[in-house]
């Protein structure tokens, strides 16, 4: 029996992974959000990773506010940063499996092909920046059977993402604006909880290995959008937009397509076009 911590457990792709347990019977999880599980405390973590045997930590924790991040470095750094060499710490004391949820943000954005795994990381936020440095303590400490993956434009059911405000807002309003000059590839939260919980009984490697997930396909904003209205059949005015006319604190990626297919090839997974998850999720909303 594997006794599996996932923290961050009320997050997007942490309440995936609750949906999913009951059907994966050789794991007994234990689901910790920010109040229960003080993830920036070694002691702490270190004692309930003892106490309760855990044999795999899914670190689905992370500040994600990526314009309050620009005001708020210490909260950033702590979750983004430091928590994640306690885990991999205690990964390497414990000789535990470790699966910690990074970001397409610690890329510039500048490629023109999809980013594979060891293209040269340049932050450009604190977020981005505490997100690369809490992969680099991992990899630093490294633990093996440890594994690091990099998402990309994450939304659910559960909690507050672009898929949710899109339907709030075509609800609310006859007319939108989207930017339409920024790229990547949308992620369906259950998908990659699904990914993750395939991956862990075939986790078998000396040292830290960076993976890349999001669905298969690329759009912008404004096509993701436009995809959301259509499939819920909501009448409202797109407009297309530029970044420069919506500016924000934190600078964002101008193309965020990850590259896919280490993962796949390595543990034989099957990623679904973004569009088809999409339909799915508004289903069930």
């Amino acid at each position: 029996m594997n006794n599996v911590l996932v923290t961050g457990s009320n997050g997007q792709l942490g309440s995936e992974i609750r949906e999913l347990a009951n059907s994966y019977s050789d794991y007994n999880f234990y689901f910790k959000g920010r109040t229960e599980l003080d993830i920036t405390d070694f002691n702490i973590v270190s004692e309930f990773v003892e106490i309760e045997n855990i044999t795999v930590i899914i670190n689905c924790a992370a500040h994600t506010a990526v314009d309050k991040a620009e005001d708020d470095v210490e909260s950033a750094n702590k979750l983004n940063h430091l928590a994640v060499g306690n885990f991999a710490r205690i990964a390497k004391d414990k000789n535990i499996k470790l699966i910690h949820i990074s970001t397409d943000y610690v890329f510039d954005g500048t490629n023109h092909v999809p980013y594979k795994e060891d293209d040269k990381t340049n932050p450009q936020g604190v977020y981005g920046r505490t997100k690369l440095e809490g992969e680099q303590a991992m990899q630093t400490i490294d633990p093996a059977n440890s594994v690091i993956i990099r998402t990309s434009w994450v939304y659910s059911s559960f909690g507050n993402n672009f898929a949710k405000t899109m339907l709030r807002l075509g609800n609310e309003r006859d007319e939108l604006g989207i930017i339409v000059d920024q790229v990547g590839t949308p992620t369906y939260a259950k998908d990659l909880a699904k990914g993750i919980l395939e991956i862990i009984p075939k986790l078998d490697n000396d040292s830290v290995e960076v993976y890349h997930f999001s669905n298969k396909g690329v759009c912008s904003w404004y096509d993701f959008a436009k995809a959301i209205f259509a499939i819920k059949e909501i009448n409202v005015k797109v407009n297309a937009i530029e970044t420069w006319q919506y500016p924000t604190p934190a600078k964002r990626p101008f193309y965020s397509v990850l590259n896919k297919s280490k993962i796949e090839n390595k543990f034989q997974i099957e990623i679904p076009y973004w569009r088809d998850s999409l339909e799915e999720c508004l289903q069930r909303l």
